[in-house]
């Protein structure tokens, strides 16, 4: 949501992140390390799961999100 470049894509990213908060207040979650405990600027990188299933996955599942190896969508481009 930092800097959309059109309505869309801010209306996407907000969405997007009703979504995730409507998930992580449903209940009690996990964070799980993966192969990499830190991303190049020192973050703690986890997956959010919940009864073995991946909060994020499901937001994949939802269009409401990419996974990072997948090419970017251009949400501006029937603006």
């Amino acid at each position: 949501m930092f800097s959309p470049h059109c309505r869309d894509e801010r209306q996407a990213g907000e969405i997007a992140r009703d979504r995730l908060l409507v998930l992580l207040n449903a209940g009690s979650f996990t964070l799980v390390s993966g192969w990499r405990d830190t991303d190049r600027y020192g973050r703690k990188l986890r997956t959010v799961t919940r009864a073995d299933r991946s909060l994020g996955e499901k937001l994949v599942e939802e269009g409401l999100a990419r996974r990072w190896n997948e090419p970017r969508r251009d949400w501006c481009a029937f603006d």
